[in-house]
């Protein structure tokens, strides 16, 4: 499945050859994140728009060698956003599509919400986004300060602050979570669209992955009516928590990914433009270069987890943090290989290194993580060897 020949293998191939042609745009698209919105006519662009949608609402998915394919496990998206990343994790986080929206509709749609969703992004490219960090409480849902309250025409109406939010300013659909009350089965989540009354979207100025054009979002008393309102079908206990844990558990791999190729991109950057390196230079790539290749292979057995049982999230995390932690070191490293003016000198990798902090803040920082997999030590879920240097 995963070899050169297989499943897996035939997507990456086609795949990277799509990331080389989207790392030309990679310094311009810093400089001016709207460009992606004019990239349409690039294969990443358009076919991210339309993967990542559920067979039954995807009649034309991508065919490679006569198996068709629509990114909707995660060892396809991982596959998918490492060779992006590669390209550019600025591009990889600007492209269209359902991406995180896309996965909570998925797990807490109606079939009617699920058509409503998923057809509105087959046109042509569309973004959306996934409103749930806030300004005070983080992406904790425990601390949601958005409030929704009866809609006496039916409905509800959304009130409170949300903050970096990938597309935000792009996006005509988001998923935003609020609070009806206190614990956590008050938690629920709802689909948007964007313009709205009351909706009010800025920009977020940030020092890297300036592609994805993290917005900030002010809801005042936004109508949201009752058939948006996802998992009004389902018990309480498995609605809007339940759902965001479920998203985060089949994405987490994927951030994992995306750091995966960011590292493999600093290192290929300095096997490329230092050809004459010193023992001790080559000594310290070739470090690099077996750690990327066992933080790959754990990000691989994390992806294979979460696709056999969804709820098995433990190596995702594990995965997401040593992967983030990775792309910091790998790109803080190839700056080292360059001197003192490596950053004014190689623009590019400069941008890396900007980049790979933002992995560190996507989907749960590394502490809680580190929470995450000791809970699973102490409830038996999860081998030590499993996430030991070149054990997964």
């Amino acid at each position: 499945m995963s070899g050169p020949d297989g499943r897996l293998g035939r997507l990456r191939r086609q795949v990277r050859e799509w990331a080389g042609e989207l790392r030309r745009h990679a310094l311009e698209l810093d400089r001016d994140p709207t460009l992606v919105t004019r990239l349409g006519a690039l294969p990443a662009v358009g076919w991210s728009a339309r993967l990542q949608i559920p067979p039954a609402y995807q009649p034309e998915p991508l065919v490679l060698q006569g198996e068709r394919y629509f990114l909707t496990t995660a060892a396809e998206r991982v596959v998918f956003c490492e060779e992006i990343a590669y390209g550019d994790l600025g591009m990889m986080l600007a492209l269209p599509g359902g991406s995180m929206a896309g996965v909570l509709v998925g797990a807490l749609g109606d079939p009617a919400q699920q058509e409503w969703f998923y057809r509105r992004l087959l046109p042509g490219p569309a973004w959306t986004c996934f409103a749930l960090t806030e300004p005070a409480g983080g992406s904790d849902p425990a601390a949601i300060r958005t409030r929704a309250e009866p809609d006496p025409a039916g409905g509800i109406r959304l009130s409170g602050a949300k903050r970096f939010v990938s597309n935000a300013l792009r996006a005509s659909t988001a998923v935003v979570f609020y609070r009806t009350g206190g614990g956590p089965l008050a938690v629920g989540a709802a689909l948007l669209e964007i313009p709205a009354p009351g909706l009010r979207v800025e920009p977020v100025e940030t020092i890297g992955v300036r592609g994805a054009q993290l917005g900030a979002i002010t809801l005042d008393r936004v109508a949201v009516p009752a058939e948006r309102v996802l998992g009004r079908h389902l018990p309480p206990a498995r609605r809007g928590a339940w759902g965001w844990l479920r998203t985060f558990h089949l994405l987490r791999p994927t951030v994992a990914g995306m750091a995966v190729g960011l590292a493999r991109a600093a290192h290929d950057y300095v096997a490329g433009h230092r050809r004459a390196l010193t023992g001790s230079e080559r000594d310290r790539l070739d470090r690099l270069d077996r750690r990327i290749g066992s933080v790959r292979r754990l990000t691989a057995a994390a992806a294979a987890a979460v696709d056999r049982d969804l709820d098995a999230g433990q190596l995702g995390s594990a995965a997401k943090q040593r992967a983030a932690r990775l792309a910091e070191d790998a790109t803080r490293q190839a700056l080292g290989f360059f001197g003192a003016g490596a950053r004014l000198e190689h623009p590019l990798l400069d941008k890396f290194a900007r980049d790979a902090r933002a992995l560190e803040l996507m989907e749960g920082t590394g502490n809680i993580q580190r929470l995450s997999v000791f809970h699973a030590f102490a409830r038996g879920q999860l081998d030590p060897q499993a996430i030991a240097p070149g054990g997964a």
